[in-house]
């Protein structure tokens, strides 16, 4: 009898850009997708993590160059970019340059994150309701403009600066000092050369991902985040502390003003500038008594609420990407359930900290949970950076939510721990 040898079956290959809690998430959702499929995936993470290292392969690519010659070389399938750094560079540009598949703002459409003044100018120029505002490129006209503004007013460094270059001033000598912090003495380096003066709002925030198709911006359920280091939003602002979803404030109808007074009047905005692209846009909100305002634009997957919304996304990640890409249309779904990311950092963070700690307990864990700031060293997990490990408790309610992710939090242990309690506390 013949042995008849079937075809095997094709194995589909992404590579991820990042090294953080964002790019574990995103490769586990892909893994677990196409487990449920029961189809083949390799998935390749440059960086990557101790966490990426058990979805995938961690490569060590130093330079957009070098990404695009792996990409090239090894026949990638989907490029998915995850920090905002490569987008400002233009890593999506020389992607397309090469006919490789890539997700992700083109450099020209990334200055609606890398240009805080070139996204509010946009903003305006297209009716998306926004704070009222003005840029300034030098410290002494900037403050002059405070002698005549209401306080408490926003100061924010125009360029990319890790979610940290935006001081809310209670006074006029505050406003001063953020002024001279961010152009004179550089604390957001670069980031700090223009500046954005704006109106201060007063409610709650919510953020929203959506992927774009180049026609069409199909949005995320809604998510809050937890920016600030201590319990109640108090102290310094950090990379976020934990997140919700869906927003259990964010109602109906302030979805409905969103998509009517941001979302769409962005998509015609983008159209019209030949902006169109690809990718995620990230909507970060202002909740009022009067509507719902855009604060700003990121042009990638949110850090912690990707890992707090891909574990309630229903809908193929991969073939979502790809119909974004092709510009086809399609529709996300989400589980009917909440979801609560609790992130753990190392003691001192947003400020000093020390690394190199061996985290013990994670086997015992029984939700997802993703590897932020983490590395392999001697067969040992220890702390790499300042957040360090995100625990996403999923439940039928926020409460069961919450108390999954917490019961679960704490059978994780690294020395100078500390992870605040109040996550989800409305």
């Amino acid at each position: 009898m013949n042995n008849i040898s079937q075809n095997p079956q094709p194995v589909t290959k992404i590579l991820i850009i990042g090294s953080g809690g964002r790019e574990h998430a995103i490769g586990w959702k892909f893994s677990e997708d196409f487990k449920q499929k029961g189809q083949s995936v390799e998935i390749f993470f440059a960086p990557g993590n101790a966490g990426t290292a058990q979805v995938g392969t961690n490569v060590s690519l130093g330079s957009i160059e070098e990404m695009k010659n792996f990409a090239k070389e090894n026949q990638i399938d989907l490029t998915f970019v995850g920090p905002e750094a490569e987008l400002a560079e233009g890593i999506v540009d020389i992607f397309k340059a090469e006919n490789l598949a890539v997700f992700g703002p083109h450099q020209a459409a990334a200055q609606l994150e890398a240009s805080k003044a070139f996204a509010k100018d946009f903003m305006a120029k297209y009716g998306v309701k926004t704070a009222a505002y003005k840029n300034f490129q030098g410290s002494q006209l900037a403050k002059e403009y405070l002698q005549s503004q209401d306080f408490p007013i926003v100061v924010k460094a125009s360029g990319l600066a890790a979610g940290k270059g935006v001081i809310i001033c209670q006074n006029l000598e505050e406003a001063e000092q953020a002024i001279d912090e961010i152009m004179e003495d550089k604390t957001f380096g670069d980031a700090g050369n223009e500046v954005v003066i704006e109106e201060f709002l007063e409610g709650f925030e919510a953020s929203i991902l959506s992927f774009f198709n180049g026609k069409k911006i199909v949005p995320f359920i809604s998510a809050k985040d937890h920016k600030k280091i201590g319990e109640g939003e108090t102290g310094l602002n950090t990379g976020g502390m934990g997140v919700i979803a869906p927003n259990p404030l964010f109602t109906d109808e302030h979805f409905k003003m969103f998509e009517e007074q941001i979302m769409e009047p962005t998509k015609c905005g983008l159209i019209k500038e030949g902006l169109e692209f690809a990718g995620v846009i990230f909507f970060g909100l202002m909740i009022t008594t009067k509507g719902v305002y855009l604060l700003e634009y990121n042009l990638r997957m949110g850090d912690p609420e990707t890992q707090t919304t891909l574990p309630l996304l229903e809908t193929d990640l991969y073939e979502a990407v790809i119909k974004s890409i092709n510009g086809e249309e399609f529709d996300l779904t989400f589980k009917n359930q909440h979801a609560c990311c609790v992130v753990m950092v190392s003691g001192g963070y947003p400020g000093n900290y020390e690394k190199g700690y061996e985290i013990r307990g994670l086997e015992k864990v029984t939700c997802p949970n993703f590897i932020a700031g983490a590395k392999l060293e001697n067969d040992q997990v220890v702390t790499s950076g300042g957040r360090v490990i995100n625990v996403v408790g999923l439940g039928d309610s926020l409460e069961d939510a919450r108390a999954i992710a917490y019961e679960n939090i704490k059978k994780i242990n690294f020395d100078f721990e500390y992870y605040r309690t109040d996550i989800g506390v409305i």
